[in-house]
């Protein structure tokens, strides 16, 4: 149908002429109102970003003096996390006398980051913040 006669036809329903498809051969238009096809288009989109997944932060927090065990049920908790899509936050918190000896907590955040090597990498580097030095992981 030509243009002239979709848009004679559309005034004739008082409906508008919208254009669906620019790059076909022919280009496609359809006859309807072009409110209603706003509103179901704006539900789709939502519809979509509904249905999407959105990557949450998990974080564990322990002191520099954390046993080998309790490492190794934190690190098997953050593979699972990691394995799910959620991005995981090592928080090691310096209390007291133990906030002159960072380097015990940098240790504690280096060995997670050798445990999780295989399925994470250190998205930002580990740094000092007041008594709190922390590092976060994303998947590889």
């Amino acid at each position: 149908m030509s243009t002239a006669d979709a848009l004679k036809l559309a005034k004739e329903k008082e409906l508008d002429l919208v254009l669906i498809s620019e790059q076909a051969n022919p280009p496609v238009a359809k006859i309807l109102e072009y409110n209603k096809f706003l509103y179901e288009e704006r539900k789709k989109t939502s519809a979509v970003k509904a249905k999407a997944k959105k990557s949450e932060l998990k974080e564990f927090v322990f002191g520099p003096t954390i046993g080998e065990g309790d490492i190794a049920i934190r690190v098997e908790r953050s593979k699972e996390f990691i394995k799910e899509g959620n991005r995981v936050k090592i928080s090691v918190k310096l209390k007291g006398r133990e906030a002159e000896y960072p380097d015990l907590g940098f240790e504690k955040i280096k060995r997670f980051q050798e445990e999780l090597a295989d399925v994470a990498k250190l998205e930002s580097e580990p740094r000092r913040n007041g008594k709190i030095i922390s590092a976060t992981f994303c998947k590889i």
